[in-house]
């Protein structure tokens, strides 16, 4: 039944909107960070808007029956890896804060959203090991460039934390490799 829906027109359709607006408007969350960044980091600042590109790619593709097994690799990885982090760093600063405001909670929401999303859609992506590979490459490179070049998201009350947050990215960053790997060609046995 789920895989009949994922599969429907009307909702890739309806996906394809809900994450290019998203995107959009995930872009524009970073455009003050993104003012100060330096060119050469550009491409690896907006991590939860870059994810939802891959994954908004991957559904116009599957809206017309076609597979892009790279783009498909980053969408699960980053997704996953982006839309969790997204949650706990917003629980986070919550527990920091006492409150988030009522776009905290849209984030919470948003994220849970993708992390979910990138994982329901595994059975129709045409991943091989090759595709994980410069996937967990990219997700691993941006990791450094965040947490070495301290390119990292801005979350004010959390700076004083980003040593253990850059140590948990880092490990979040792998349990997304491996559930990409587990559910894309260990499970189809490739």
């Amino acid at each position: 039944m789920i895989k009949y829906i994922l599969q429907d027109k009307k909702v890739i359709f309806l996906l394809f909107l809900i994450n290019f607006f998203g995107t959009l408007y995930g872009y524009y969350w970073y455009k003050s960070q993104l003012s100060v960044t330096p060119d050469i980091f550009l491409i690896f600042v907006p991590d939860s808007p870059t994810a939802s590109l891959f994954f908004t790619i991957f559904l116009l593709f599957f809206l017309f029956g076609r597979n892009i097994p790279y783009i498909e690799a980053l969408a699960i990885i980053t997704l996953f890896k982006y839309g969790a982090w997204g949650v706990i760093m917003n629980l986070l600063t919550l527990i920091v804060e006492g409150s988030i405001g009522w776009q905290g909670y849209m984030l919470i929401v948003s994220h849970a959203a993708m992390a979910i999303q990138g994982l329901l859609y595994a059975p129709f992506y045409k991943i091989k090991l090759r595709h994980i590979v410069v996937a967990a490459i990219w997700t691993l490179h941006n990791d450094i460039i965040d947490y070495v070049f301290e390119m990292m998201p801005i979350y004010s009350s959390l700076t004083k934390y980003m040593n253990e947050i850059g140590y948990f990215t880092f490990w979040l960053s792998i349990l997304s490799i491996f559930i990409a790997y587990w559910l894309t060609i260990r499970k189809r046995g490739l």
